[in-house]
């Protein structure tokens, strides 16, 4: 407990070691995220970040207001993507310990070894080569510090969690986000911290208890607007304020894209109170997610189906407004390359025009980056990044514009924002009008980037001119994630079932690690597992 001025002693400023680790893993991509492919910052550096939109933001800028004194150590992020490389671990963890023991070293008080708390910016589904549950394997390494055994541990994680019972074990309250698209990342974390403030102030830890109750939904069934995760968000509040003992509940949608035993939906108690209470109130979501399950286990009609659809509305007259081609298998944001042309194939076949897409393509960058704005030459298009999308499309370009993707984001409590802050760079970047040679008639604006560039923000497309109002037609490389952004402009929107990493069709992807049995790779049963205790 930290003494106060209430208690007639001088006032003590808690000094919290501040860090995180932030990588959405998708294990049946091919290749490897790297060290080097990280966005790091470390000690004053993270102090820069105070006050932007990303959860690091929100909790700093909570501490500066609360009086801690903070020890800023590492932060390592980047966009969803591949396996992580086990150096990613490995060298962040050497980071992580030199900024302990140089804290420790700062301070001359033993039993607080100089260092009062910590508070974590996590994902909750990182994986790498060798570690399946890198946030758990990270806490537990943690926890074996001299000294660390009962540090309170809070902090912040995505809602895409798949939340294992080391993370359980190991902190005594992680927050997860309550949103999906993610508009509340900055703010859970302001609630994490605030909850770290009161266990430092009462001298109170709480502890976590987690159960799975063994079910994988694809992201296009965890929209929080949409059941089953607006019942189960809704339950959990109301148990929250139904047992004062409990200090959070969390709603964990998963992360149906990494292959480990831990992969699903899962809930989460911290509590300072009596384990049947948390039993009991996990048991009601487990329930209420079971009676649901298939509500969240959303696939998206064929190409083809959605074709002959926009055809029949096309027949009752022109089509006013945006609509928007939702692409689900080559979701940015669940760590597809978002390089996919089948829609945009599809499209030109059939002669439509005025139709928008950003595809991530660094070698047609390269190529276009030597030519002048007018120039116009034949160029294969996309399918980069995966085996499991189209070949390439060899279109004929028009060079438009050419330059940096540096933007700054329009909506700074987006899904983006709780992944980049402020700011997303989408590398060098060129717009073509492309037309297919062999098929006159067809007409599509085509923004390329060497940064894959999920499409959760509007400032991409105006920072090069284009406000995507402009279009038709636009194919968005998401599942969910796009829809704070494009919901109030677009008129209507389809999810369509394309080639891609990211498919809706659980049941086609090569799981060997997942526990089983689990619904929809299974036969829906009652689960059995029992709560896991922190």
């Amino acid at each position: 407990m930290i003494p106060t001025e209430s208690d007639s002693m001088t006032y003590y400023k808690p000094r919290v070691l501040i860090a995180g680790l932030f990588h959405e893993s998708h294990t049946f991509i091919e290749g490897r995220t790297r060290w080097s492919e990280m966005t790091v910052h470390r000690d004053d550096e993270l102090l820069d970040l105070c006050g932007d939109s990303s959860p690091l933001g929100g909790v700093l800028e909570f501490a500066a207001m609360d009086g801690w004194e903070v020890l800023p150590s590492i932060s390592a992020t980047t966009t969803p993507g591949p396996t992580l490389d086990d150096d990613v671990l490995e060298n962040y963890w050497s980071e992580f310990q030199q900024r302990v023991e140089r804290f420790r070293s700062d301070w001359s008080v033993p039993a607080a070894h100089g260092i009062d708390g910590i508070f974590l910016v996590l994902h909750g589904a990182s994986v790498a080569s060798t570690v399946t549950d890198v946030e758990g394997e990270l806490l537990t390494r943690i926890r074996r510090i001299d000294g660390f055994a009962t540090l309170p541990i809070f902090g912040v994680y995505d809602l895409h969690a798949n939340f294992s019972d080391a993370m359980a074990r190991h902190a005594n309250c992680l927050l997860g986000y309550r949103e999906n698209p993610h508009s509340d990342a900055r703010a859970t974390s302001v609630r994490a911290a605030k909850l770290l403030s009161r266990s430092l102030r009462s001298g109170v830890q709480p502890h976590q208890i987690v159960s799975r109750p063994g079910i994988v939904w694809p992201p296009t069934g965890t929209a929080t607007a949409n059941e089953p995760m607006a019942g189960l968000m809704a339950r959990a509040r109301q148990l929250e304020r139904a047992h004062p003992d409990f200090w959070a509940i969390s709603v964990n949608a998963g992360f149906s894209f990494a292959d480990t035993p831990e992969t699903g939906v899962s809930f989460v108690v911290s509590t300072a109170g009596d384990l049947p209470e948390a039993n009991a109130a996990i048991a009601a979501l487990n329930d209420l997610a079971l009676e649901n399950a298939a509500l969240g286990n959303v696939v998206e009609p064929p190409l083809p189906v959605v074709m002959e659809q926009l055809e029949q509305l096309k027949s009752l007259g022109p089509l006013e407004g945006l609509t928007l081609l939702i692409e689900p298998a080559d979701n940015i944001g669940g760590g597809a390359p978002g390089s996919g042309i089948t829609t945009l194939r599809v499209l030109l076949d059939a002669g439509y025009t005025g139709v928008g897409i950003c595809l991530w393509d660094p070698p047609a960058v390269d190529v276009v980056s030597q030519s002048k704005v007018g120039d116009t030459f034949t160029l294969p298009l996309g399918g980069r990044g995966s085996d499991l999308l189209d070949p390439s499309l060899r279109l004929r370009c028009e060079l438009l514009r050419v330059g940096d993707g540096v933007f700054e984001l329009e909506d700074k409590n987006s899904h983006l924002a709780s992944l980049v802050g402020d700011h997303f760079d989408m590398g060098r970047i060129a717009v073509v009008r492309a037309t297919d040679p062999h098929r006159p008639g067809g007409e599509a604006t085509v923004l390329l980037t060497t940064r894959r560039t999920p499409p959760m923000d509007l400032g991409g497309w105006k920072l090069v001119g284009i406000n995507p109002e402009s279009f038709s037609i636009m194919v968005i490389k998401a599942a969910v994630s796009h829809r704070q952004a494009y919901d109030p402009i677009a008129t209507r929107q389809f999810w369509v079932d394309t080639p891609g990493p990211c498919s809706s069709r659980l049941e086609s992807l090569p799981f060997q690690k997942i526990a089983r049995p689990i619904f929809p790779l299974d036969p829906l049963v009652e689960s059995k597992q029992k709560p896991s205790c922190g």
